[in-house]
């Protein structure tokens, strides 16, 4: 099966068939989007990582930036971060978000896709600094993009989700164990798109 669903903000549904448990929030900062996004476009304070991938040193598709609490390091793709304190914008998306999902974070990693050519590529958040099950809260701000899951081991189609100015998507349960998920590119003309993934790094 295929499924492409859109919730409200009242009924909540697992957008998973099993292994996992997603729920999409479509309209979550409506009323506060387009401040937020001007906002995070002006005052992070976003960098071009670089990884190497089959011995090539590359740009990453897309800019990011690592924000959070004393100590709450990451790493991912052979990339170090260290986080950036919390601007005052950025722990308010985060007290909202944790109301909503019953869970706190400590840190956050954002992405800014400039256009159409900037992606993700399919991976999971399973590094062990997540914890076992790690509840990721991903928040997204101008331009819609699409969205992607795939089971890893069962034949499922792939899930297909759109996310838009001001949704906020939750990833919990044993999502990372059995789900990669991917923003693919997009030869349309688009605008930038702001994503914000909240986390808990344990340490």
């Amino acid at each position: 099966m295929q499924l492409g669903l859109n919730l409200s903000n009242t009924k909540p549904l697992n957008l998973l068939p099993d292994d996992g448990e997603v729920f999409l929030f479509s309209d979550f900062f409506a009323d506060k989007a387009n401040r937020y996004l001007e906002q995070l476009e002006e005052f992070i304070d976003w960098k071009q990582e670089e990884i190497v991938m089959f011995g090539k040193r590359m740009n990453v598709p897309r800019l990011t930036a690592w924000y959070g609490d004393p100590g709450a390091n990451y790493a991912y793709s052979g990339i170090k971060l260290e986080p950036f304190p919390w601007t005052p914008l950025l722990s308010e998306i985060k007290h909202k978000i944790e109301k909503q999902s019953s869970y706190s974070y400590n840190s956050v990693l954002l992405n800014l896709y400039r256009d159409g050519r900037d992606s993700m590529g399919w991976h999971s958040d399973d590094e062990p600094e997540l914890g076992k099950n790690p509840v990721i809260a991903s928040v997204s701000f101008g331009e819609h993009r699409k969205f992607h899951f795939r089971h890893k081991d069962k034949k499922y189609d792939s899930v297909k989700l759109e996310l838009g100015h001001g949704s906020l998507l939750v990833m919990t349960g044993e999502t990372q164990h059995h789900w990669q998920h991917q923003v693919p590119k997009s030869k349309r003309a688009m605008k930038s798109r702001i994503n914000l993934t909240y986390r808990r790094i344990v340490y």
